[in-house]
């Protein structure tokens, strides 16, 4: 099933590279449109095209990106008035297509045991489903706006599925392996605390130069979590997954390579410094990665 939630996933990109390249008032639709294509493609096609093809199709994303060629267009979006009209009429009942969207991924996970990418999949149609019954739009204007937004957040819509895979690869590369040899020379051998802090922080500082955590967490969990604290000093592995993880979400506060965290949003704001989310960001990051270094120092031994 979860192919073919991948599937569903690359038809719906598909459909926006086609809209994109019939926008007429958009004076970089093709490259907008070949980008959204190959993209909607390899979720589609991933598991029956050769890793190579799907390697080039990463390379022709990669190149549209970095040579500027994607750009805004039409949208056909609804007017002000009319989204004005309909947030007066509905109110909070506004949130509950949002709110089914994490609830019913934790319950499809809960209950059958299965990938919680399914239960994303499925929450995430069900949540259109109740949107266009709640707002009275035609099923079409999704799309619409879908494309409007994903155009918007342009090619940071990936970052974080690239970052992970590159996390993959760090770790297969033994770049854990690495750290942990690092570690054990600077910091003092069998203290819990100093191993402690060289997860937490380490988990931070490698988000903030990656700008994702899960990259981070596959390098810093093998290189410290599993070696150090969780077999040579018998932490409870939970605790130290969890907690290292957040410690991760910590550092993606702190940094502007987490572009669709941080700079997005400043776009989408329309805010005068592009790192103003950061900069509001940055100390209560930093506060909750302290919590959370205390938490496992007490909880996890």
């Amino acid at each position: 099933m979860l192919e073919y939630i991948y599937q569903a996933t690359g038809l719906l990109l598909i459909a926006f590279s086609f809209q994109s390249f019939t926008d007429k008032k958009n004076p970089k639709a093709i490259g907008t449109g070949l980008f959204w294509l190959a993209y909607g493609l390899s979720f589609c096609l991933g598991a029956v095209l050769p890793d190579w093809v799907v390697g080039a199709l990463v390379l022709v994303m990669t190149l549209l990106a970095s040579a500027g060629l994607m750009g805004i267009g039409s949208y056909n979006s609804s007017d002000n008035e009319f989204r004005e009209t309909s947030a007066k009429s509905l109110q909070n009942m506004l949130f509950l297509p949002a709110l089914i969207v994490p609830v019913g991924t934790i319950l499809w996970s809960q209950v059958t045991g299965t990938s919680a990418l399914i239960g994303l999949g499925l929450s995430s149609l069900l949540s259109l489903l109740v949107a266009n019954w709640l707002t009275k739009c035609k099923p079409v204007q999704s799309i619409h706006e879908g494309r409007r937004l994903i155009d918007t957040i342009g090619w940071a819509a990936i970052l974080s599925q690239f970052l992970a895979a590159l996390g993959y690869l760090f770790g297969q590369a033994g770049v854990g392996d690495t750290v942990s040899q690092i570690v054990k020379e600077i910091v003092p051998h069998g203290s819990v605390l100093a191993y402690v802090i060289a997860y937490t922080f380490g988990m931070a500082l490698f988000t903030i130069v990656m700008g994702n955590a899960f990259a981070a967490f596959a390098v810093i969990t093998a290189g410290i979590g599993i070696p150090l604290l969780i077999v040579e000093m018998g932490g409870d592995p939970i605790v130290v997954g969890v907690l290292g993880m957040i410690s991760g979400y910590c550092g993606t506060l702190m940094t502007p390579m987490a572009a669709n965290f941080n700079v997005v949003p400043a776009a989408l704001l329309e805010l005068d410094n592009k790192n103003q989310v950061i900069i509001t960001q940055f100390i209560p990051g930093f506060i909750m990665l302290l919590i959370n270094t205390t938490f496992m120092y007490f909880f996890a031994f």
